[in-house]
């Protein structure tokens, strides 16, 4: 069981979790801008991410401009597993993951893809990120659409041969299974919960490494829902 799963049994435990004195916060690696640009049309599309902590990837693609919506859910199992605790076993084929509803002609999903990996999560751990550890919290793209799954192979592809990261890169490209959201309590929640020692700890160097890192694709306002 992942630190995480054990600070989210109930949102009473603010104030008493702490973090492990030899933790130390994930590392932002810059990506490469990919080489091989996507060229989806109209104003609005749907992208599919997991990363570890739902909470701390739904924060990073809140704060991009052209992002409309971005949910926490579970993808890769049924719907009669997707919940929570059911999840947290990491027998269900569920990963944490979100959903981003975004406007291509502001962002577009290679940008999105280069966000998710410079800040988001680290595609070189096999079925962990962090502190959390399980196959529930693995790392992969669920592209909806040829287009999608063009760009990032060829991303995926240009990552392992780019040698940013000193290991080879693992995450996965996995097919549409359907998404399911979360539960109510997990949706906006480094929003709703910004001293969760969790998120000061983990998730919110995310958001400042986005900050940083990509000044024109950043937006200060939190896009809930």
């Amino acid at each position: 069981m992942g630190l995480k799963r054990a600070l989210a049994g109930s949102l009473l435990l603010l104030a008493a979790c702490q973090q492990p004195a030899s933790a130390a916060p994930e590392r932002a690696v810059l990506a490469p801008s990919a080489a091989v640009e996507s060229r989806e049309s109209g104003t609005r599309s749907t992208a599919i991410f997991s990363g570890g902590c739902f909470w701390g990837i739904e924060a990073v693609f809140s704060h991009l401009k052209g992002v409309r919506s971005a949910v926490s859910g579970y993808q890769g199992g049924s719907r009669a597993t997707a919940q929570y605790e059911t999840v947290g076993s990491g027998r269900t084929g569920h990963a944490e993951s979100v959903r981003v509803i975004y406007d291509p002609s502001v962002i577009r999903y290679d940008q999105l893809l280069r966000v998710f990996f410079s800040v988001g999560a680290d595609p070189t751990q096999l079925d962990r990120q962090g502190p959390d550890v399980g196959s529930q919290y693995r790392s992969a793209l669920v592209p909806l659409g040829a287009e999608q799954n063009r760009v990032a192979e060829a991303y995926l592809k240009q990552l392992g041969a780019a040698h940013v990261w000193p290991g080879a890169i693992v995450t996965r490209i996995e097919p549409d299974k359907g998404f399911f959201p979360a539960e109510d309590y997990h949706q906006d929640f480094a929003a709703n919960n910004p001293d969760h020692p969790y998120i000061r700890f983990w998730d919110a160097p995310k958001v400042a490494a986005l900050k940083r890192m990509f000044p024109g694709l950043w937006k200060p306002a939190f896009t809930r829902g």
